[in-house]
């Protein structure tokens, strides 16, 4: 399966989970989002398909590079081809009544990563949606072509948080485009995390879970979603980027931190984090396929993320510090004042 049509099947579950929950704009309000779904996925081929809902919207029109390139009602579909090759192809969704969305694929095709998107275009519990072209997530970036940073700073990439051991970093040494600032927030800095192999599969599900858990209550995890939330908040230079190895655990918990965060609904925060499956998956084969059928069984859960892991996330958060909220203020250090601007910045609508 193409990473682009993974990106828009990951996309529309996310975004119809958060339809379940996020009331519908007002038609009236000028200043909604009347959009409860919106996609773009890039094809293979060069082509993109539009979907989108936006009810009381009555008609909706998309833009691309200033020219209309698709129309339609309140719901529709449409593929889009002939555009030029661009670094991310941008779209903009106009609809009749109320506020328009910018949206791309949120996959960014890069050669030396699998795992590098776009943590926005998602909707809020409020209707709102997480600006794209803001924070981006991403697997290692020991990798990275001449292109590949080229784009990367054409993308206005300024900062970029590296979550990994010092091991991992000495070992495979980041490459960040010109300009950006590089930031080491050790995510499992002086904890006791994977430091003995699991020899069984239940022992390798086990030390993820408590992995996830070292990320909320550990101090290197309090002090490195601290520099990354923070970071986010104060760089009105955007784009940010943080990472990890795979981009799938540390990350996945800044990209889940910083949505729920937001507001966006947990269904859909989950959606994304279990995005990192197939983002991977054909990285993951490969290094199964070269391993002996009892160790890849034990190594499997350590290549995969699962709900469970991200459940055992939310759970500590809930045990340590009762609530989601009193663990920004009290674990991460940002208050109401802070959550407000950092809402203020990303959201719209």
């Amino acid at each position: 399966m193409k990473k682009a049509l993974l990106a828009a099947t990951v996309v529309a579950t996310a975004l119809t989970a958060a339809l379940v929950t996020a009331p519908a704009a007002h038609a009236g309000d000028r200043s909604a989002i009347p959009f409860t779904e919106a996609t773009v996925t890039a094809g293979a081929d060069g082509s993109y398909t539009l979907e989108w809902q936006a009810p009381r919207a009555e008609r909706v029109e998309i833009r691309a590079n200033g020219k209309v390139v698709a129309k339609g009602g309140a719901q529709g579909r449409a593929v889009v081809t002939g555009l030029p090759a661009t670094d991310r192809q941008w779209f903009d969704f106009t609809p009749r009544h109320g506020r328009g969305l910018r949206l791309a694929d949120r996959l960014v095709t890069l050669d030396g990563t699998v795992n590098f998107r776009d943590a926005g275009g998602y909707r809020t519990g409020t209707g709102q949606w997480v600006k794209m072209g803001e924070v981006y997530r991403s697997d290692a970036l020991d990798k990275l072509t001449a292109n590949d940073l080229a784009k990367l700073q054409r993308l206005r990439v300024r900062t970029v948080f590296d979550l990994r051991t010092e091991d991992e970093r000495t070992k495979d040494a980041d490459k960040v485009p010109a300009g950006a600032a590089y930031v080491v927030a050790d995510v499992f800095a002086g904890s006791g995390s994977f430091q003995t192999l699991p020899r069984t599969p239940d022992e390798a599900v086990k030390a993820m879970v408590d992995a996830e858990r070292a990320m909320v209550s550990g101090g290197g995890g309090r002090k490195a979603y601290t520099q990354v939330l923070e970071g986010v908040g104060d760089d009105r230079a955007r784009s940010v980027l943080f990472h990890c190895t795979a981009g799938k655990d540390r990350t996945g918990w800044a990209g889940a931190a910083l949505l729920t965060a937001l507001g966006v609904p947990r269904q859909t925060v989950e959606a994304d984090y279990l995005a990192s499956n197939d983002y991977r998956r054909a990285a993951n084969d490969a290094i199964l396929s070269h391993l002996p059928a009892q160790q890849a069984a034990v190594y499997k859960p350590l290549l995969d993320v699962r709900p469970e892991y991200l459940n055992a996330g939310y759970d500590e958060v809930e045990a340590t510090y009762g609530s989601f909220d009193r663990y920004l203020r009290d674990g991460l250090g940002i208050d109401a004042r802070e959550l407000k601007q950092l809402k203020k910045d990303l959201l719209v609508g």
